[in-house]
C-alpha cells in the first residue's frame, strides 16, 4: 500500500465512508466495510478514527462541504444583490437533485445520532454547523458587495438553514422539484427584502 499523509487518508476513509453509508445505510456501515471501500486496512482506518463517532462528525462536516463549496463559487457579486443570492440558492438546490443519496444520508445520520445513546450531540453540532456555514456565506457576501441586514446574521442563518433544510426534505421525499424553482425564488425575495441599503464605501482623502 503506498504511503499517504494522514490528512489526505483520512479524507479518502471520509469519502469512502459517505459511499459506503448512502449505498448501505448508516446502521449496516461498519469501520471494516468503510477501510474495504476505501481499499486500506482496518489497522489504517483506527490510525486515522479513534471511534466510529469521531468518523461520522467528519462526515457530517465533509458533506456540508460538499455543496458549501459550490455556493461560495456561485455568489460572486453578479449584476443584482438578488441575482447573487439567487445564484448561490441554485448552486445549493443543483447539488441536491445530482446526489439525492448524498443529501438522504444527511437524515438518515441525525435520526442515528439522536436514536444512539453518547451521539445525540453530533446531531445537535450537525445543525450548529448549517448555521454557521449560512452565517459565514452571508459575511461572505456582505463583505463583497456591502450591505447592511434589517435582522441580525445569526437569525437569518438560522431562517435560511431551516428553509433549505424543510425543502431538502420535501424534494427527497416527494420526489419531485417541479416547484423548488419558484420556493427558491420566493427565499431570495424575502432574503433581499432584509437588506438594508447598499453601504457605500469610504472615500478616499
Amino acid at each position: 500500500m503506498a504511503r499517504m499523509p494522514s490528512a489526505d487518508r483520512r479524507r479518502q476513509l471520509i469519502e469512502a465512508a459517505i459511499r459506503a453509508m448512502t449505498r448501505d445505510g448508516v446502521s449496516r456501515t461498519t469501520t471494516r466495510s468503510i477501510a474495504a471501500e476505501a481499499g486500506v486496512s482496518l489497522s489504517v482506518f483506527h490510525y486515522c478514527f479513534d471511534s466510529k463517532q469521531a468518523l461520522i462528525e467528519s462526515v457530517m462536516a465533509t458533506i456540508t462541504d460538499h455543496s458549501v463549496t459550490l455556493v461560495k463559487e456561485a455568489i460572486r457579486p453578479k449584476a443584482t444583490l438578488r441575482e447573487t443570492i439567487r445564484a448561490g440558492f441554485q448552486a445549493y438546490w443543483d447539488h441536491v437533485t445530482a446526489n439525492p443519496g448524498e443529501h438522504m444520508l444527511t437524515y438518515e445520520l441525525t435520526q442515528y445520532a439522536l436514536r444512539r445513546p453518547g451521539f445525540e450531540h453530533l446531531a445537535r453540532r450537525q445543525y450548529a454547523l448549517y448555521c454557521d456555514t449560512y452565517g459565514e456565506l452571508i459575511e461572505q457576501l456582505r463583505h463583497s458587495v456591502g450591505f447592511e441586514l434589517r435582522v441580525p446574521v445569526p437569525v437569518l442563518a438560522r431562517y435560511l438553514a431551516a428553509m433549505t433544510d424543510g425543502l431538502t426534505l420535501n424534494f427527497l421525499v416527494l420526489g419531485n422539484d417541479s416547484a423548488s424553482a419558484d420556493i427558491l425564488d420566493m427565499i431570495t425575495d424575502h432574503v433581499t427584502g432584509l437588506v438594508c441599503d447598499h453601504v457605500q464605501p469610504a472615500a478616499k482623502d
